[in-house]
């Protein structure tokens, strides 16, 4: 009898040694396809999708809820199996930096995840991740092993999408500087260089702008009859879309100031454009005038800019007179 004790022992044992030889094989194979699937670059919810898929029919998980770090620096649910509703609604992420690493849930000090069994914390260069809560595990399960497979599946999927997140950040960070550039060049040709200088008027200028891109323009056009027109603007918003108005407003005042407008036909003008181009979205203060030398005469018409200051004989003088912002209404 104490033979057949032994034998069934043996046999026993053998069956437990093929089953964790099968599971560890399962494990393997999964671990290579998701390996795969990181490597030809799936999207972050595939990958979830997968992970949640293991857990739950190759493992058995019948309760779990991974959450995820996001940009925002929020937490939400990634992917889950059979959770309660509530926990999805409920404020639990105060609680996550006390975990550390796997332990077990004490459901007395922390009631809302009496659902859950265990915690699994996931780090990268310490700051942390996510968090795998699982439950349901019965008596009998091996948990040790279970728990030390998930965390090193959490580790890889955490990981890989991490690092597909700091790529569209540097991406997006490589586009922008690019977009930067292209702007600040726009702007740079866009800006007179070389402002007039005769015995009847002198112009010049200081551009600062608060950033390596601004919405500001300035522009003049003088006439063989002696009249020298010029204008000042600032165009909301910044980047590659300011500059490219900025670029469209250029063209539009310049040709309508070859075709001899008064100055209200070119602000009218120019305020139809800018509508038509950005349908109301953007906006540009504009201050245009038109100074004639023979006779010493200075127009103008302010569309919402800052008045600049006439001196005259010792007298401050606001220039404000004139209309609303360009490019709200399609009439002004």
């Amino acid at each position: 009898m104490a033979d057949i004790t032994e034998i069934k022992k043996y046999f026993i044992k053998i069956a437990n040694l093929e089953k964790d030889l099968k599971l560890k094989q399962l494990q393997v194979t999964r671990l290579l396809k998701i390996t795969q699937a990181i490597n030809n670059n799936i999207s972050a919810n595939e990958l979830y999708a997968m992970y949640r898929d293991f857990l739950e029919e190759e493992l058995n998980i019948r309760k779990m809820a991974l959450f995820v770090h996001c940009e925002m620096g929020d937490w939400h649910i990634a992917t889950s199996i059979d959770i309660s509703p509530s926990i999805i609604k409920k404020d639990i992420y105060d609680i996550f930096p006390k975990f550390e690493e796997a332990s077990n849930i004490d459901a007395e000090k922390h009631p809302i995840l009496s659902e859950f069994d265990i915690i699994i914390p996931v780090f990268h260069k310490s700051s942390p991740l996510a968090y795998v809560l699982v439950g349901g595990f019965q008596e009998h399960e091996d948990t040790y092993d279970k728990v030390q497979f998930i965390t090193t599946l959490t580790n890889i999927i955490s990981v890989a999408i991490e690092n597909k997140r700091l790529f569209k950040r540097q991406l997006d960070q490589e586009r922008l500087k690019r977009g930067m550039s292209l702007a600040t060049e726009i702007q740079r040709m866009l800006i007179p260089h070389q402002l007039p200088q005769s015995d009847l008027y002198q112009m010049a200028s200081i551009y600062r702008p608060h950033d390596s891109v601004g919405g500001d323009y300035f522009d003049f056009q003088e006439t063989q009859d002696g009249r020298l027109t010029f204008c000042v603007g600032d165009i909301s918003g910044k980047g590659v879309a300011a500059a490219l108005l900025m670029a469209n407003f250029s063209a539009h005042f310049r040709a309508l100031i070859g075709q001899d407008h008064s100055l209200k036909e070119i602000v009218l003008a120019l305020n139809q454009a800018v509508f038509r181009i950005t349908n109301g979205e953007r906006f540009i203060t504009f201050f245009i005038a038109e100074y004639d030398s023979n006779t010493r005469q200075l127009k103008y018409f302010n569309c919402g800019h800052i008045p600049p200051v006439l001196v005259d004989d010792g007298y401050l003088f606001h220039l404000e007179e004139g209309c609303t912002l360009l490019g709200i209404d399609d009439s002004l």
